[in-house]
């Protein structure tokens, strides 16, 4: 790892991740087996019922929250990492025309936003195929990353891989990116592994009740400080990640604004998609060879 650097030996590798599961989250409507918890409140509805009122939390997402989060990466500059939930596109190609226009990154968050580690092989990989259809049509190119929703499975990887995923994100245990072996059904195939991270995500403010937008920002600028201390030595990322219903409200959008005004305000900060940065670290390390 000690030749490994970011284009022009920068020192963090900053990454934007967009989760759009608006359109794609669990309800009666959709023949789920009851709807979505009402996120802001944290409140679950353990009858069958149809909760309408949580659908439009959801669409907010989509109508109000879409245009102020992706206008402001275009007023930046920013090229995001948009993690899919691939119905979710299908329902709003307004928000799939936003992820092109804007030259951001369509990863794959499945077919739907819902936990597909209850499945059985055939079932997940069918899952998984016909996410990579969908995003193919609704952007114009296949997803080369996956995040899944909170859990998968023990054979998720290896289907990632022989589905012709480069990268996967659902890990949390570090700030640099690294290869895993997977035995497939014709032999061993590499995958990158970048890390996803919680701590930073705007969820907090609907897991963390009377958590404010100045208590993410103070956060997110501490993980950015001492990230970007430690790239003098040796190369870190950062993933923040953010989602429309929530980053987009009129009272936090201010909070990403600033982050993004802070990091501008340094030097040697490599702002790139999780595509590029897995292309990149495959491109600098070579994978390592199976058994």
């Amino acid at each position: 790892m000690s030749s490994f650097h970011w284009p022009n030996k920068a020192r963090l590798a900053m990454s934007f991740v967009v989760n759009v599961e608006e359109g794609s989250e669990m309800s009666i409507g959709r023949g789920d087996k009851g709807p979505e918890p009402v996120d802001e409140l944290g409140v679950v509805l353990k009858i069958p019922i149809r909760n309408y009122a949580n659908e439009s939390n959801y669409e907010y997402g989509l109508r109000a929250g879409a245009p102020r989060v992706f206008g402001l990466f275009a007023d930046h500059g920013v090229t995001a990492t948009v993690t899919a939930a691939a119905q979710s596109l299908e329902s709003a190609p307004h928000v799939a025309r936003m992820i092109v226009d804007g030259g951001h990154e369509a990863c794959s968050h499945g077919w739907r936003w819902v936990h597909q580690f209850s499945y059985d092989e055939t079932r997940e990989k069918e899952f998984i195929d016909k996410a990579v259809s969908s995003i193919s049509k609704t952007t114009g190119t296949r997803p080369y990353g996956w995040l899944s929703r909170y859990l998968h499975t023990d054979r998720t990887r290896r289907l990632l891989a022989e589905a012709g995923f480069l990268y996967h994100m659902d890990d949390f245990s570090d700030d640099v990116p690294r290869w895993d072996l997977v035995e497939t059904s014709t032999g061993t195939k590499p995958i990158v592994i970048v890390p996803y991270a919680l701590d930073t995500n705007d969820m907090k403010f609907w897991t963390a009740p009377g958590y404010t937008p100045d208590q993410w920002l103070d956060y997110a600028i501490a993980t950015f400080d001492q990230l970007y201390a430690e790239g003098a030595e040796q190369p870190r990322m950062m993933s923040l990640g953010l989602h429309l219903r929530i980053i987009g409200r009129p009272g936090r959008i201010a909070a990403l604004a600033k982050f993004i005004y802070y990091v501008e305000s340094k030097k040697d900060v490599w702002c790139a998609t999780r595509l590029q940065i897995a292309q990149h670290f495959a491109n600098s390390v070579p994978a390592p060879k199976g058994p």
